[in-house]
């Protein structure tokens, strides 16, 4: 017979989390919304906190129901070697992970082919920032058509209405990050 697994203990570490933020248990529980009573048997034990009242507890000691229940992340690897990154293609358009997913930033080497690009315009929540390494890139901001050429940037508000294509005969290579989160790389500027 199997035991089941064992529950976090939460009471040393709602009490530790609030000692260590300076705060009574009167202050904290008024921030709360519970009696200092309640908190304390939560501090000692005698009750476990319900959902929402860990999700107001995490708040208010600036960390995540994830961390006081003790769920481990694993952690995200901040190197990304040339070697392991893998190439997409999307209407002709070539991209390299440059950077780790599911963060706030998704980074990005893109190689965007001479010729006519289609007429899409790209408007979404976010920044966007780029740096061209090879050839000639036209980026168009609003009504504005700028040329950047290698080691030029540019960084602009995704409202705006922005679309990119080589300038040059050749291909464009540019480095490329943004704060949209959760999108694939060919809807950055190929729309999917």
């Amino acid at each position: 017979m199997t035991s089941p697994p064992a529950e976090p203990d939460l009471a040393p570490q709602l009490r530790g989390l609030r000692r260590r933020g300076g705060l009574t248990l009167e202050a904290a529980a008024a921030r709360v919304g519970m009696s200092p009573a309640h908190l304390s048997r939560l501090e000692t034990g005698r009750r476990q906190p319900s959902l929402p009242m860990l999700l107001a507890l995490a708040r208010l000691y600036g960390t995540t129901v994830s961390d006081l229940l003790g769920e481990t992340v694993p952690a995200q690897q901040p190197i990304v070697r040339a070697d392991r990154m893998e190439p997409a293609r999307a209407g002709g358009w070539t991209y390299w992970q440059a950077g780790g997913s599911g963060r706030a930033m998704q980074a990005l080497r893109l190689r965007v082919p001479s010729g006519p690009q289609e007429g899409l315009v790209r408007v979404h929540p976010g920044e966007e920032w780029l740096h061209v390494l090879d050839g000639e890139l036209r980026l168009t901001l609003g009504e504005a058509v700028h040329v950047l050429g290698p080691g030029d940037s540019a960084h602009f508000d995704s409202l705006t209405p922005h679309r990119i294509a080589a300038a040059s005969s050749g291909a464009v290579e540019l480095l490329f990050v943004h704060t949209l989160l959760q999108s694939a790389p060919a809807e950055l500027c190929l729309g999917g």
